[in-house]
């Protein structure tokens, strides 16, 4: 089947064949016919599969034919993220280059000058996300009553980060003679209830099985300490053929911290995460779109709508919390027919959520064999002795052991510091004695008498020694 046999444009499939498409996904055959035709749709589909071309080309069409008025949106957009949104912003300018459309980004970010504007003129497509839209509709910058078509993408996503009810909000003040389309990769009963309310007796596509990993993606899991993460991570980019790659982690500080660490060691490493400004993670995006670095170390904030051609690798750095966002992870590879590799980190205290992500995806995720010792096993430096790997210690046996290896110092008595910093350490032998305590460091006490000294006449004699008892050293 091909574009045209959709019933498309020529002016769209003009613009298709110019962006190097000639035939459509699965989710893209089952969407656009709907689509075209007015239908509510529910669309469960993974990462990669063409979702956002099978809703934006019928939308071009379908918008093709009315007018547009001041503040009142024709239709409506919503990502759950920035980078989504301008992805989706980037897909609409391509395909609809042959029509007089006009499109709006509306995410927080950036400055609101530019967007309010360009609202005021008339807008075709709004795109936006649920934060940004609910504060301009507050402030009356907005209305919602001219929207005749509603998409809710990464329905799943919103729901994650808790958009449900701005979404509710949103709907319940759209018209409801609207078109609506709600895309999700999984479809769990809040999701379910949500689509009941707001959806008029949707078709369902279903593109693939719910929660299933791309069957272009080779998936493997590495069983590393916490510790030995960073190691594993290096030697996998320098050994598994990596040409460009995503690692993502858990934590903002973990991805500062691990893109500072993968520089230090000589690799093109860039970073995005929430707390970075938009402006920055656009030019950071932009930055690993032109390959100018190949490796980008993300947050989930990443995870979601990336589009970037030709990943080769995705690292989980960390086991994802969530079962579902180790789907969308990994989707970032594999994408439109091209084979990927996943690697995800197993350290002792991730068997629940590994566990988790099995149960999601239906089946056990192969374990790489890696030797732990090739990723470089870790090495305590000794002066004087070879450089050869050491087992592990415990906390206290390790400052017992540098406690014993160095060399102790006895108090000087009437030296100087100086003299007393160059002073000549104790033999090996002496150094299992017990310390000495010098006079100098000696407390204030009562002298008691040696065992070469005469014992005191008398049991219980306090008084002077007796001059008989006396014996002179020269005698």
């Amino acid at each position: 089947m091909s574009f045209a046999d959709l019933g498309l444009s020529d002016e769209l499939l003009q613009a298709v064949e110019t962006a190097g498409y000639t035939e459509p996904t699965p989710i893209q055959e089952q969407a656009i016919p709907s689509v075209l035709m007015m239908k509510d749709l529910i669309g469960i589909a993974q990462t990669g599969t063409g979702k956002t071309a099978s809703f934006v080309l019928p939308m071009i069409d379908i918008l093709a034919h009315g007018r547009r008025r001041a503040l009142m949106p024709r239709s409506l957009i919503l990502e759950p993220t920035r980078e989504l949104a301008a992805q989706v912003a980037e897909n609409f300018e391509k395909y609809g280059k042959n029509h007089d459309l006009k499109m709006v980004l509306l995410i927080g970010g950036v400055q609101m000058g530019d967007q309010l504007k360009a609202l005021s003129e008339g807008v075709d497509v709004l795109i936006a996300t649920p934060g940004r839209l609910m504060d301009l509709f507050e402030r009356g910058k907005i209305l919602l009553t001219g929207c005749e078509m509603l998409v809710i993408d990464e329905a799943d996503r919103m729901l994650d980060m808790g958009f449900i009810p701005d979404i509710e909000n949103i709907c319940s003040k759209l018209p409801t003679n609207r078109q609506t389309l709600l895309f999700s990769a999984t479809m769990p009963p809040p999701i379910k209830k949500l689509a009941d309310r707001f959806l008029s007796n949707p078709k369902y596509i279903e593109a693939a099985r719910p929660a299933t990993a791309n069957v272009n993606i080779a998936q493997h899991k590495v069983a590393v300490p916490a510790r030995k993460k960073r190691e594993v991570l290096r030697q996998l980019l320098r050994t598994d053929n990596v040409s460009t790659a995503i690692v993502f982690c858990n934590r903002k500080t973990t991805v500062r911290e691990l893109a500072k660490s993968l520089k230090g060691h000589g690799f093109a490493a860039g970073e995005i995460h929430g707390d970075m400004d938009q402006s920055s993670r656009i030019a950071e995006l932009d930055r690993f779109k032109a390959g100018d670095i190949n490796i980008l170390v993300a947050s989930d904030v990443a995870a979601r709508g990336l589009d970037v051609k030709g990943v080769s690798h995705v690292f989980n750095f960390d086991t994802p919390w969530h079962p579902d966002d180790y789907i969308h992870r990994i989707g970032r590879t594999g994408r439109a027919g091209a084979t990927g590799r996943a690697f995800t980190f197993v350290a002792p205290e991730d068997a629940e959520a590994i566990a988790n992500v099995e149960k999601l995806t239906g089946g056990k995720i192969p374990v790489y064999a890696l030797a732990l010792d090739d990723a470089g096993e870790e090495r305590i430096e000794r002066p004087g002795r070879e450089d050869e790997p050491q087992p592990r210690r415990g906390g206290r046996e390790k400052r017992q052991e540098r406690t014993e290896r160095a060399p102790r110092r006895e108090a000087p008595v009437k030296e100087s510091p100086r003299e007393a910093r160059v002073e000549e350490p104790r033999s090996e032998a002496r150094v299992e004695e017990p310390r000495r305590e010098t006079r100098a460091e000696e407390p204030r006490r009562e002298r008691r008498p040696r065992r070469s000294e005469p014992a005191p006449v008398g049991e219980g004699w306090n008084g002077p020694v007796p001059d008989f008892l006396s014996v002179s050293a020269l005698a």
